[in-house]
């Protein structure tokens, strides 16, 4: 049976943490930042984790399950 292939705009998203979780990038910050708070993008600039709803799917395009 042949390897299973990485999603590859998966792995350049997503993180694997020590623990196990997985760590993503918040949305919304690349653009049109003129009309946000800047409280608004300094709490979009910390990075986040994959909710359990998503971590299952993400995880099989990451290739680990």
């Amino acid at each position: 049976m042949p390897k299973m292939k990485t999603n590859s705009g998966a792995k350049k998203r997503f993180a694997l943490t020590g623990t196990g979780k997985i760590k993503r990038k918040h949305a919304f910050k690349s653009h049109i930042l003129t009309k946000k708070t800047t409280k608004q993008k300094r709490n979009l600039t910390h990075t986040g984790l994959v909710s359990k709803v998503d971590t299952n799917n993400v995880k099989f395009l990451l290739a680990l399950k």
